[in-house]
């Protein structure tokens, strides 16, 4: 594995909860940074850092952002939290989290005795970009809720990388965030997806849960190659907890490539190819329009539920949420929008 450096001086520093967005003088330029002050301490102004620039110099989508992994002079020292489970294990930049399960956690003895998920209905998806519409429709049908929001490592680690989520927990939409794997900084940390999703049932009290990555997809335009497919596996955690799974489509009429228009070929593998037994797929009329689709739907042996979301779909504006996918709003590509509000009725 390969990673560029570089070394700058912060000339701008905002905060916000577990994140800090620098400005930073490299050279004669001023690029964008972020620092995780759990990982690498705070950044104060005139601070010489050191810059994880890999990302940028490939061009991928990271927003434009590079990543602050040492501030040359400043020491960072462990605070007193607890816990010894370890994430970014045998990196530079291991850290220890308190996860939900461990002899020190509070809820060591809960967890050492919640074996199933009593049919809590779990929502599950491929991108991060379902959580705020998801969040907001349930909201609006099912107030009060306790929504609970479970961040796999399959894209961003930090789930302070996500601006939706910190939005969402403002303004009350989620709960109780939980991160897993190598996923960091939920308000429960948990080794992996079945402790993960017992904690939201058993721990947070969960009246519906969700489970997506963060910020970003890996792909590789092959069938196998892709962290979407987590989508698959998830289900299949939820199968074998005794919950509900409900499968997220990801659906678009506006992506250039085949592969994803109408149905994505992401959700028909995991459909097809990974879940182990049927699950709820919930889908909207609209996608009726679309004939290749329709076809494709006759292979899938799953509850497909055909929902009206033209109404719901109408108010999605009046939320004040960041509803983009893929770069696109709600006007460049309704249907998948159109998919998620599906899932939330």
């Amino acid at each position: 594995m390969e990673c560029s450096t570089q070394r700058g001086v912060v000339t701008k520093v905002r905060n916000f909860p577990q994140r800090q967005e620098l400005e930073v003088l490299v050279g004669q330029e001023i690029v964008k940074a972020l620092n995780y002050p759990e990982l690498t301490g705070p950044c104060q102004l005139h601070d010489q850092v050191f810059l994880n620039t890999t990302a940028q110099e490939l061009k991928l989508g990271t927003g434009g952002w590079h990543y602050v992994f040492a501030t040359l002079g400043r020491e960072h020292t462990l605070g007193n939290q607890g816990g010894h489970i370890m994430k970014l294990r045998y990196t530079p930049l291991q850290g220890r989290v308190l996860s939900v399960e461990e002899e020190l956690s509070p809820y060591h003895t809960t967890m050492g005795q919640a074996q199933d998920l009593k049919g809590l209905v779990v929502g599950v998806g491929s991108l991060h970009s379902m959580l705020a519409p998801l969040a907001w429709v349930l909201h609006s049908k099912l107030r009060p809720l306790r929504l609970v929001y479970l961040m796999s490592d399959g894209a961003a680690l930090p789930i302070a990388f996500s601006k939706v989520v910190t939005e969402l927990k403002r303004r009350k939409l989620l709960t109780t965030t939980i991160t897993f794997g190598h996923a960091f900084g939920g308000d429960l940390e948990a080794v992996n997806i079945y402790s993960a999703l017992l904690a939201a049932k058993h721990v947070a009290q969960a009246d519906l849960a969700v489970v997506l990555m963060g910020p970003g997809v890996v792909g590789t335009n092959t069938t196998w190659g892709t962290t979407a497919l987590e989508q698959g596996v998830f289900l299949n955690a939820v199968l074998q907890l005794g919950g509900i799974p409900v499968a997220i489509p990801r659906l678009s009429e506006a992506d250039q490539r085949s592969r994803h228009f109408g149905l994505s070929h992401h959700t028909k593998t995991v459909l097809k190819s990974i879940v182990s037994s049927p699950v709820w797929l919930p889908l909207p009329q609209r996608l009726q329009n679309f004939s290749q689709t329709m076809g494709e739907l006759t292979q899938l042996k799953h509850r497909i539920r055909w929902e009206a979301t033209d109404e719901d779909f109408a108010i999605l504006g009046q939320s004040g949420l960041p509803l983009t996918t893929m770069g696109r709003g709600l006007e460049e590509d309704p249907l998948f929008f159109h998919g998620v509000v599906a899932t939330a009725l």
